[in-house]
């Protein structure tokens, strides 16, 4: 039996996309706290005891947990271009992960043919703001003022320190590759810096022509970068609580370089190892800023009036922070699910019902799609891959909101295809001699048994697929 029919292969949900729902009550806000690098099990919605995250959970408690839920890539910022603008980001040839000097090179970002979110939300009457991580291209022609944002404050490359030399108030690991004295493993300092080895070379140059910046202008920031972010998006709700908006709050916490401030290290003191005690650190103060978030959502009257999505961008770096995908196979920049399924929640209160588990799969793309479907006056892009996932969480409509999942990014590719998964780990350029491997997640979570061997014709199916929906993308970018 054929997996699939021989029509070609259209991304689900286009009508939904530019519908309009008779219970949205207009144009509702939509705020997107989005986390960076943060493992599947990270969460205590996630089940982890380790690192309380009341407030992030109470999206979840207030609205429904997606088991499911998929992003574009297995890195930063071909994620980010899948979010922003709701379709498979290889198709537009935003295949790879620009970092350090690549950011600043013409190409390497997200291209003007583009409509992100926040352009198409503008067209309607929105005000958009973009607080934190851009990581979408870091000169002139991808600043986010010419993609649709209103509002910037933050920083266009990878990665920033959240506080910089000489590193007041926080402890900090950084990656070395030859420690002080000839040791190996970690040298601990008596001032709060620590060097490990673990990684075998040193700390990314993040800050390097890449300064925090309001509007287009570089500043001076003092606070801790994950509260400094946070200081912005609650004034930016404050500022904007009188019409429609739209805050995409890209924190890049917990991304390193590790930096917990001192306030959470002491309430991780217990964690033994101080290189997971800073990790704690880090998701913990986050998840308090998001609290904040919601805090002023409430006080500015607006919790039944906003969409709230939490999600992150790929797969914990488990070996760089500590951070676990469990029960999840892999990490970032892998192919398996503990690179590219996230958690996910959602919130809009008295839209949707409150604790719910959503076990099929959704996809960061339907955070574009589910907002316009769902406001009055917008039309989003026909090319959007998204769905409106309102009428699935209410019980309006039953089956999968999608079927099929592709990835791309050198040698190294995936396929989602129902409950059946296809994985191969080539190098990052280039054309794959790798093999296929083949699970079956419905019984196989963490991907431990390969039928790749044992089910050849099934595996001929998924890869016949994976190539036809390969033969859509375009070339890279850069």
């Amino acid at each position: 039996m054929k997996l699939f029919r021989s029509t070609p292969i259209i991304a689900l949900g286009f009508a939904a996309v530019t519908s309009v729902s008779a219970a949205a009550g207009g144009q509702p806000n939509l705020v997107v706290p989005f986390a960076d690098d943060l493992g599947y099990g990270e969460l205590g919605c996630q089940g982890n005891s380790e690192i309380p995250t009341p407030h992030i959970d109470s999206i979840a408690r207030n609205g429904v947990r997606f088991t499911d839920g998929y992003v574009a890539g297995p890195n930063c910022s071909p994620s980010r271009a899948g979010l922003l603008t709701g379709r498979i980001p290889t198709r537009f040839g935003y295949e790879f992960n620009p970092i350090g000097a690549v950011n600043e090179r013409p190409g390497a970002g997200l291209p003007a043919a583009e409509v992100p979110i926040a352009e198409t939300l503008q067209d309607a009457g929105y005000t958009t703001g973009l607080v934190g991580k851009r990581h979408q291209g870091g000169t002139a022609d991808y600043h986010p003022f010419r993609h649709g944002f209103d509002e910037f404050f933050g920083f266009l490359h990878e990665g920033r320190d959240f506080v910089p030399p000489p590193y007041e108030g926080v402890t900090t690991m950084l990656r070395r590759k030859t420690l002080p004295g000839g040791l190996t493993g970690r040298w601990v300092g008596s001032k709060g810096l620590i060097y490990a080895d673990h990684m075998g070379g040193n700390e990314p140059d993040y800050d390097a022509d890449n300064p925090i910046v309001r509007g287009g202008q570089p500043v001076v920031e003092t606070e801790y970068l994950t509260d400094a972010l946070t200081r912005e998006a609650v004034d930016f709700i404050d500022r904007h609580d009188d019409k429609p908006f739209f805050l995409y709050l890209a924190y890049n916490a917990v991304h390193s370089p590790l930096q917990g401030a001192d306030a959470y290290m002491d309430r991780f003191s217990h964690i033994e190892d101080v290189h997971r005690r800073i990790f704690a650190a880090m998701p913990a103060n986050m998840d308090d800023s998001v609290g904040a978030v919601m805090a002023q959502l409430r006080e500015s009257g607006l919790e039944e009036d906003t969409i709230v999505f939490f999600l992150r961008d790929n797969g914990g770096p488990t070996r760089e922070l500590t951070s676990s995908n469990l029960p999840l196979r892999g990490s970032k920049g892998e192919m398996s699910e503990g690179a590219l399924r996230v958690p996910v929640m959602m919130q809009w209160k008295g839209t949707i019902p409150a604790g719910q588990t959503y076990e099929k799969p959704v996809s960061a793309f339907d955070v574009y799609a589910t907002a316009a479907a769902n406001s009055e006056g917008v039309v989003a892009p026909e090319q959007v891959e998204g769905v409106d996932l309102v009428p699935f969480v209410t019980g309006k409509k039953t089956g999968a909101p999608h079927e099929t999942f592709f990835w791309r990014q050198g040698g190294r590719s995936g396929l989602r295809h129902g409950d059946w998964k296809l994985v191969r780990m080539g190098g990052w350029k280039g054309p794959s001699k790798a093999p296929w491997e083949h699970y079956d997640l419905s019984k196989d979570l963490s991907e431990k048994t390969n039928f790749a061997k044992s089910k050849p014709e099934r595996l001929a199916e998924l890869v016949e697929l994976w190539e036809r929906m390969n033969g859509e993308m375009a070339e890279p970018l850069f």
